[in-house]
């Protein structure tokens, strides 16, 4: 089953308001970066990839969580991120039930999540099979 199918099972299968967060959330992901590819990671968990990944989230027994797997180098002059904040790399936003989404806010940290990975993308080093292919000094061919 595609990624995408798999997101709309558990949206479903979510009779109650994190059902109803999960596919808010999707949305205003999707409205924030049209190119975005959905995967299914984790055994359980909706990804966002756009040259990397962007965030995921899932549903726990009280919470709705989003994890922007780069969130500590993203601005967040919103103060949307509540959860993870100790850590170097991560930052979450967790959703209780009645919280609102602020709608521009969050697609504003997406889009920045989005631009973060392209500009990691273009300083990419060339790939081990790039480098492999490329001819090998003379020493290394001697040897060979």
């Amino acid at each position: 089953m595609d990624a995408s199918k798999r997101i709309d099972k558990e949206i479903a299968g979510l009779d109650d308001w994190r059902g109803e967060k999960l596919a808010e959330i999707r949305k205003a992901i999707h409205e924030a970066d049209k190119d975005v590819i959905e995967e299914w990671k984790w055994m359980g968990t909706a990804c966002w990839n756009h040259d990397g990944l962007v965030c995921g989230a899932d549903a726990h027994t009280k919470v709705v969580k989003v994890i922007f797997f780069k969130g500590a180098s993203l601005p967040d002059p919103d103060g949307l991120f509540n959860g993870e904040l100790e850590g170097n790399v991560r930052r979450a936003i967790k959703f209780f039930e009645g919280d609102r989404m602020k709608g521009p806010a969050f697609k504003k940290l997406v889009r920045a999540a989005v631009a973060l990975n392209a500009s990691k993308a273009k300083g990419k080093a060339p790939s081990r099979a790039k480098k492999r292919d490329a001819p090998r000094s003379a020493a290394k061919r001697r040897r060979a």
